[in-house]
């Protein structure tokens, strides 16, 4: 439950564009590395670490920007960045969820894999605040919906239900500032 709390508050403050989302990314990604690894659901437990890392490291990008800009610009990727993206990101979907299949025991290693290899994706376009990373949160959030209602893990669940409607709200918001400082350097 404090996971879920802290996730929330995690992403209300990226829809804002705080840099004071990432304390409370680095506490709800610590708490739910222990949850999936006890679920079974290894690629979402690995994904944890990987997003510890990132959350210090988006800390800093996301201050630097502010330091220059006065606020966390958001910037847009170009078509062939976006063809790159997918072609990427599927491969490494097919490669984990092979590996997880393969060589463990983990519940659901393909969906499990899509959840955390698209999460990674979404993550990195986050950091460089592109705006279409919200187009694959809320991939990542529906994905999530029916992997952990599948696993019982409810009140995870009922976070990524509300995850999607930040997703959503973060789509929108993320746009209109996409437009209003198009005329920016990112």
């Amino acid at each position: 439950m404090l996971a879920s709390l802290f996730g929330l508050i995690n992403v209300t403050l990226v829809v804002r564009r705080s840099i004071w989302n990432y304390p409370f990314g680095l506490a709800m990604v610590t708490l739910y590395a222990v949850v999936f690894y006890r679920a079974k659901l290894y690629s979402d437990a690995s994904l944890q670490l990987f997003f510890f890392a990132i959350q210090v490291y988006g800390w800093v990008a996301w201050s630097r920007v502010r330091a220059v800009a006065g606020e966390v610009v958001i910037g847009e990727m170009s078509a062939r960045a976006r063809i790159g993206w997918a072609a990427g990101t599927g491969l490494a979907i097919a490669v984990w969820g092979g590996l997880m299949h393969r060589f463990t025991d983990a519940a659901f290693p393909w969906w499990d894999a899509a959840v955390a290899i698209l999460s990674v994706a979404a993550q990195l376009l986050m950091i460089k605040r592109r705006f279409e990373s919200w187009w694959v949160w809320i991939l990542v959030d529906v994905l999530s919906i029916g992997l952990y209602a599948a696993n019982r893990l409810w009140p995870t669940m009922i976070l990524y239900i509300l995850f999607l409607v930040l997703a959503i709200w973060g789509l929108r918001q993320w746009s209109r500032a996409r437009d209003v400082t198009s005329q920016v350097a990112v």
